[in-house]
């Protein structure tokens, strides 16, 4: 591929054949940055330079496999010279050679996250510490944290502020777990992921002639990859490999500020914003055609992002063309939404000819996958969660249904064996291994055996008051409906306590989706509508239990045409030909708890920004008026992003001050899709009407008061007449002709109803 360089524009041209001096890529979403890292070190070796010179650091190794074979075709040799590879890979491999020199053994070992955690854990209670204040998790992400800003043991406990906000933290002991976890690890001869950049860290500083001397001699060329998603750590050891007296500072870095979207992972910002002030003879090339999205979704992205005031500027442009302009969804409710978003796929589907995996769902928390997994379900599409796990499948959401089947069944060994010990209660492993064999001895159940198993006084008297508990759960569970039962074991059996203990952010994500479980529950209990072929709904536990049964218990679908459902951090560095971002809503997207400074909120525009130029041909936008979070019903303000894009790339009037009566009907008026080619039949669900209420102005009005030949309001189906009632008590069920949705049958007890004459 000798004629490399003709495959290239003008501006990647340039920044490829630039090899000397520090150089500064900005590469826009879509421009072609893989191509250009890549093409600039086959330069340099086609220019002369040895590639074991040659320091490349990437995020990922598939990124550096990646690279290196794309180099390999440029080059025509072998690449294996070359140093490329992720931060953590690349200095674990030199820390194997030089460990020595800072007292840890060349044959280390590498502590995982689990191994970290068991650490702390052993070190908090050795300490006689309370477990919930010094929450494993916590204390791990801490130290983590410390680590990532050169901040050792000593230098924390000479922090005066970092000492202050421990105590404000009621965890005035952290440095104690902190220095002695240090000690640990190095007298285990073993290093975490953080110590394989502090530790290196460490190395050259404190061996400047003996290794980083040599370092520096090896490294001419150092390249940097994603550059604005390093941190203070990261950047640190690589000015320190590149700055020396009589270095040209050969050091290119690409990356894109606008998509710095990993605060809360330790990256800074200001590596890329402030780079030109560590190298003040810097050349800065911009990538900003951009190769990937049509003009209506570039546009609207720039749009966005000038509304960022810590930015390196740049004007993205397409030359894919016009295309067609940015949708938006506008619904009552996130069930309506999810719904509306499934009937926009096969739309698409049929009109555009696409696939499943040509479409993409984003959202800002992995909680929000449940409406959506659900709606799909319902419109038999296949999709598949990336990056994680499918909502029912996650441990947090299995371990609470354990509680709920329990609850139903104490006869259920699996559910009782999941759960016993969670939240730990003093029940080991070896008294549930004693239970189990008495239980296969005698032929009776777990449950029935759990008192009548000789064990130790402290466990008898915890498996009482499991046993308790679990009873007064089943006299709930035959009293309430599901969501009153589901409430009060959350409470009771200390589930709810311990996610809320756990303040990192994997913690506030485990208790957002057990939040939106209980959201789920609730919107059980509340769906009022009754089918003519089906018998009455019942609104307990048991009931809840069977109906997501329905979603956990399908067949997996083996086929890869699936849609992907995602978080929009997750879908960085990806593109699809459809985009929905969902969920565009004030104190969601943005994140409320971005709200409290600007630069939160800046974060989050850019992750917006990386959400829509995901994008190629097709952009949906939508947001609920209304959504179930933590079980109350939340009235919602449309995300300010929406209005700060022009009303040109949007089809309709998308002023997000405006009132539902305003929208245009057009977005939702397009003909039915027929049978997907793709998926097969399907039943799509009757379109929602767009209605004129507001439902903070929505008030229902006393089930046992509706009567035959009244007009009424329900806020998912818009009005309608009374045209019979059946049934008593409860059991009352109003058959109501709804002319934008069709005769329902609604149980009364549930149904929320205004009367309007």
């Amino acid at each position: 591929m000798s004629d490399y360089l003709s495959q290239l524009n003008e501006i990647q041209r340039k920044a490829v054949t630039t090899i000397d001096g520090p150089v500064m890529v900005i590469a826009g979403p879509g421009s072609g940055k893989t191509r250009v890292l890549t093409f600039r070190i086959a330069h340099i070796i086609k220019s002369g330079i040895p590639a074991y010179q040659i320091l490349a650091l990437t995020f990922t190794n598939k990124a550096a496999k990646e690279m290196k074979e794309r180099i390999e075709k440029v080059v025509g040799a072998n690449t294996k010279s070359i140093w490329a590879g992720t931060f953590h890979s690349i200095f674990a491999r030199i820390l194997r050679a030089e460990a020595e020199k800072i007292g840890y053994p060349s044959d280390f070992t590498i502590y995982d996250t689990d191994d970290s955690k068991s650490l702390v854990a052993t070190i908090i209670k050795e300490l006689n510490l309370n477990k919930d204040s010094y929450n494993v998790n916590v204390v791990r992400n801490r130290i983590s944290s410390a680590k990532s800003n050169l901040i050792p043991p000593k230098g924390y406990v000479a922090n005066e502020t970092l000492m202050a906000e421990d105590k404000i933290s009621k965890r005035p002991y952290f440095h104690k777990i902190y220095t002695e976890y240090s000690k640990r690890c190095k007298r285990a001869g073993a290093m975490d992921f953080d110590d394989l950049l502090f530790q290196f860290y460490y190395l050259l500083h404190t061996n400047p002639e003996e290794v980083l001397e040599k370092y520096r001699e090896r490294f001419k060329y150092v390249l940097v990859d994603e550059f604005q998603d390093t941190n203070y750590l990261q950047y640190a050891i690589i000015k320190k490999i590149v700055n020396y007296k009589g270095s040209q500072n050969n050091i290119c870095v690409v990356g894109d500020d606008a998509q710095s979207i990993y605060a809360f992972r330790g990256a800074t910002i200001d590596n890329i914003l402030d780079f030109e002030k560590d190298y003040p003879k810097l050349q800065t090339f911009k990538l900003e055609e951009n190769y990937r999205s049509t003009s209506h979704i570039v546009q609207a992205a720039n749009q966005v992002i000038q509304y960022n005031s810590k930015q390196l500027k740049k004007k993205i442009w397409s030359h894919k063309g016009e295309g067609q302009k940015i949708k938006l969804i506008k619904a009552m409710t996130d069930g309506e939404e999810s719904k509306r978003v499934a009937d926009f796929i096969l739309e698409q589907k049929t009109r555009n000819h696409l696939y499943n995996k040509d479409i993409a769902i984003l959202y800002r928390t992995n909680s929000q996958s449940r409406t959506f997994e659900e709606s799909l379900r319902n419109y038999n599409i296949a999709y598949q969660v990336f990056g994680g796990t499918s909502f029912y499948q996650r441990k947090e959401v299995k371990d609470f249904l354990a509680y709920l089947r329990l609850t139903i069944n104490p006869l259920d060994e699996e559910a009782l064996k999941r759960i016993i010990n969670f939240p730990r209660r003093g029940i080991g492993k070896s008294s549930l291994e004693k239970i189990g064999a008495y239980a296969a001895e005698n032929d009776k159940s777990f449950w029935d055996c759990l008192l009548l198993v000789p064990l130790g006084a402290a466990t008898k008297k915890n498996l009482n008051k499991f046993v308790n508990m679990m009873s007064v759960f089943v006299e709930k569970a035959d009293k309430g409906t599901a969501y009153e039962t589901a409430s009060y074991v959350a409470k009771q059996s200390g589930v709810l306590d311990y996610y809320k203990s756990d303040t990192t952010i994997e913690g506030m994500n485990r208790l957002e989706n057990l939040n939106a479980l209980m959201d789920g529950i609730k919107d059980f209990v509340e769906d009022d509508e009754v089918f003519d072929d089906a018998t009455m709904p019942e609104k307990t536990l048991a009931a809840y239990l069977q109906s997501i049964a329905l979603y956990t218990d399908l067949d997996k679908d083996d086929t890869d045409d699936k849609v992907t459902l995602m978080t929009t951090h997750a879908a960085k560095g990806l593109e699809f030909k459809s985009i929905f971002v969902v969920g565009l809503e004030e104190d969601l997207f943005p994140s409320f708890m971005a709200k409290s400074d600007s630069a939160g909120i800046e974060e989050e525009r850019r992750l917006f920004y990386v959400a829509i130029t995901r994008a190629e041909e097709f952009l949906t936008l939508s947001f609920a008026k209304s959504r179930y979070q933590y079980g109350k019903m939340r009235y919602n303000d449309p995300s300010r992003f929406l209005d700060e894009i022009d009303q040109e790339h949007l089809e309709g009037d998308t002023s997000r001050t405006r009132g539902f009566e305003n929208m245009s009907n057009e977005m939702f008026s397009s003909s039915a899709p027929g049978p997907s080619k793709v998926t097969g039949n399907f039943k799509p669900l009757r379109k929602m009407p767009s209605l004129n209420i507001d439902p903070k102005d929505f008030k229902p009005s006393p089930g046992s008061s509706i009567k035959t030949g009244q007009k009424v309001l329900h806020l998912r189906f818009g009005k309608g007449v009374v045209i019979a009632t059946d049934g008593k008590g409860d059991g009352r069920v109003a058959t109501i002709d709804f002319p934008a949705a069709g005769a329902k049958r609604l149980m009364l007890k549930f149904a929320k109803l205004q009367i309007l004459n």
